[in-house]
């Protein structure tokens, strides 16, 4: 494991968030109705700690807006991490999930069942790809994508008995498991946890040069490099125009494979149906979830070549609900509603307009607007007001306050991500509320 300064990156941010007190959460709830605060009380009393959410229970969800126990209504501007892509409860997808939920919804692995090769036929048909690994959660895709490229590594590529690495961007983002904090360069994810998986190394996100050099020096036992191509919990950071194609030729050069992380990038999100498109690439192994089921179950894929993918023999690689007929007919019709509801083009335009709202704002708050598509964030410049140092957290809370639900990443990064359904006046209806807000804390 490569311990790289990266991984000393932002750790005063990790400290500050870690060391909210409840004294913070009771000032945050102050505002709430006795029915929402005793619903967040039975979460504190019973559950775990390891989530600090905004103090807002909700209760029902519908296109691009929620609403909470008490009936308010917000849009939301985080859609579940871009799970809710099609929008909250979106009557085709719950239609099939209903369908299906009352004939078979699980038969494991162990027996074949009647809808698993139409989702294999049908989601490998919608990619390009020749086959598919189904799984559940993201990070379950990611681990996948890895064990796949060291079998590969092994058995194609020749690499040496457990020799096998693997290249990761830093500030990368795919889950929590061990796997996924081995290559994470953010003390809050790894501290406490070691010791790290092996085999994992680092290069800086968006270094062509960095990256070859990386990969030229120990090319015999790299397998893959595994990236986003754009970084969601980093702070939605886009990266040069072909950055994607071009480590791709890099990763051809040496016989490596490139593993694009698109759980979060894609179905439609960024206005191409995958991220990896605006650059024209074809990754050698694509992972999905989340807007594989539009929020309504964990569905999660990965695609690959028949090379890759059948490296993986029976009983060396599974899951119990893996493909299970239910996850099965909900991804197709999830993916179905992208296309036949032109969500991809929507978030092309909307997120222009989005982009284009927030720059009119000429706000002194706002030090930076990036994005593409409906995956954008804007870099809030912390201010003293009254001896405090107001963060993107503050900025959030009172948006949320004004109808608008969306969360920091770090401290000084707010991302928006709606519904790819959310049409023109609510786009514009949404950043009026945001513009109201930064206006507050002038």
């Amino acid at each position: 494991m490569l311990r790289s300064a990266a991984r000393l990156a932002r750790p005063l941010a990790a400290q500050a968030r870690n060391a909210r007190s409840m004294g913070d959460t009771a000032s945050e709830r102050a505002h709430l109705s006795a029915k929402s605060k005793s619903l967040m009380a039975l979460e504190d009393k019973y559950g775990a700690d390891n989530y600090h959410p905004l103090p807002v229970v909700l209760a029902k969800g519908l296109g691009p807006k929620v609403w909470d126990v008490d009936g308010k209504e917000y849009f939301d501007f985080l859609s579940a991490y871009s799970a809710v892509n099609q929008g909250h409860c979106h009557p085709k997808i719950i239609a099939a999930m209903h369908e299906q939920s009352t004939k078979l919804t699980l038969s494991s692995r162990a027996f074949h069942n009647d809808v698993l090769g139409e989702y294999c036929e049908f989601v490998t048909d919608y990619f390009g790809y020749e086959r598919v690994l189904p799984m559940n959660t993201g990070v379950e895709g990611g681990e996948t994508a890895c064990k796949l490229a060291r079998r590969w590594g092994y058995e194609v590529k020749g690499i040496p008995k457990d020799k096998a690495k693997i290249l990761f961007a830093n500030e990368n983002f795919w889950g929590r498991t061990l796997a996924a904090i081995s290559s994470s360069t953010d003390p809050s994810s790894y501290d406490g946890f070691g010791p790290m998986m092996p085999g994992f190394d680092l290069v800086p996100f968006n270094d062509l040069a960095t990256l070859e050099k990386k990969i030229a020096a120990n090319a015999s036992e790299y397998c893959a490099f595994m990236v986003e191509p754009i970084q969601g919990e980093a702070g939605v950071v886009v990266p040069e125009q072909g950055y994607l194609k071009k480590a791709h030729e890099i990763c051809k050069k040496y016989n490596v494979l490139l593993i694009a992380d698109e759980v979060q990038t894609g179905c439609s999100r960024t206005g191409k149906e995958l991220a990896s498109m605006w650059d024209g690439a074809k990754p050698d192994v694509t992972i999905l979830g989340k807007a594989l089921s539009g929020g309504t179950f964990p569905v999660s894929a990965v695609l690959s070549s028949s090379e890759v993918i059948l490296g993986i023999k029976p009983g060396e690689h599974g899951s119990t609900f893996g493909g299970n007929p239910l996850a099965c007919k909900i991804g197709i019709a999830s993916l179905k509603a992208l296309r036949e509801e032109k969500m991809t083009e929507n978030a092309e335009v909307m997120g222009n307009l989005t982009r284009k709202n927030l720059a009119d704002m000429n706000s002194p708050l706002i030090t930076t607007i990036r994005g593409r598509g409906l995956l954008n964030a804007i870099i809030i410049k912390p201010i003293e007001i009254k001896g405090r140092t107001v963060t993107a957290w503050d900025v959030c809370l009172e948006l949320a306050k004004n109808g608008l639900l969306c969360k920091p990443t770090h401290d000084d990064i707010i991302r928006l991500a709606p519904a790819l359904t959310i049409s023109e006046s609510q786009v514009n209806e949404a950043c009026g509320i945001i513009e109201k807000t930064l206006k507050s804390f002038q």
